[in-house]
């Protein structure tokens, strides 16, 4: 079985054709808790099949996080099938697929560049969280639907606060009872009125990744929405793994579409020996 490695910021992927492959779908979550492990196998923060359209569409990306968990959708991953895709001689520099929470655009800017039309926020809300004392005021925002959960939380503290810390502070709002079927967590702060330092704890992953392509989104969404950010903005996102911007477009208070652009890399392709049972 052939096995590509991709990333997008550093958020990074296990890749496979399942066109050529045919992985059953019950034996897709045990494949990626057996690759997607760090230091124990290929290591990734989620596998991704292209597999067959289910709908007038190029073909459609199943997505697994790292443990074995499906996602409703991933928008760096997104970018990475893309670039996958063409690639692969699926689709051509434009193309269209269907994910678990609606279907996305993509179009090839360049060799290692992607940008995604991605689902537009199905629910969007603030929420405020008491821990330790301390009043936290967010967002809670599900891109697609059925959505991709983000709590979004302005942090000004960010760039210095103590990283085991941090690390505590996501893991209880990942888990807490304000957002029944978990959340990722986006944290956020300012360093221009166009850019943003972002840091993403991912749901499935249970660790930080170097980047969330739809918690970008979901945090641009959500300034948009709050009138922190102007509507007509590009914004640029510093993660830990580079850069990515996110852009919308509005009708009145209507968002109508909302595009992630960002670099793709090809890191290797390898062969792994399968048995299908």
């Amino acid at each position: 079985m052939k096995i590509t490695k991709m990333h997008g910021a550093g958020n990074d992927f296990l890749l496979i054709n399942n066109l050529k492959e045919n992985i059953p779908a019950d034996k897709q979550p045990s494949l990626a808790r057996t690759l997607c492990p760090r230091r124990l196998s290929f290591g990734a923060d989620g596998l991704i099949f292209l597999d067959h359209s289910i709908g007038e569409t190029d073909f459609s990306m199943r997505f697994y996080n790292s443990d074995g968990s499906a996602g409703e959708m991933c928008g760096n991953g997104a970018r990475c099938l893309a670039r996958f895709a063409f690639e692969e001689g699926v689709a051509g520099e434009s193309m269209r697929f269907d994910t678990a929470a609606g279907s996305v655009d993509a179009w090839r800017l360049e060799k290692n560049s992607y940008r995604t039309r991605l689902q537009l926020p199905s629910i969007y809300r603030p929420v405020s969280i008491e821990i330790d004392s301390r009043s936290l005021h967010g967002y809670y925002v599900e891109v697609g639907e059925p959505g991709v959960p983000h709590f979004c939380l302005e942090f000004p503290e960010l760039e210095r606060i103590n990283q085991n810390k941090l690390l505590d502070l996501a893991l209880t709002l990942r888990h807490h009872v304000s957002f029944p079927k978990g959340t990722n967590v986006n944290f956020y702060t300012f360093l221009s009125p166009t850019e943003l330092l972002e840091k993403t704890f991912e749901r499935g992953v249970e660790d930080f990744t170097l980047a969330c392509g739809s918690g970008s989104v979901a945090v641009v969404y959500s300034l948009m929405k709050s009138a922190k950010v102007e509507k007509d903005a590009c914004v640029t996102l510093h993660v830990p793994g580079g850069q990515l911007q996110v852009d919308a477009q509005w009708k009145d208070d209507d968002i109508t579409e909302i595009y992630l652009t960002g670099p793709v890399e090809r890191v290797y392709d390898a062969t792994y020996s399968y048995q299908k049972k």
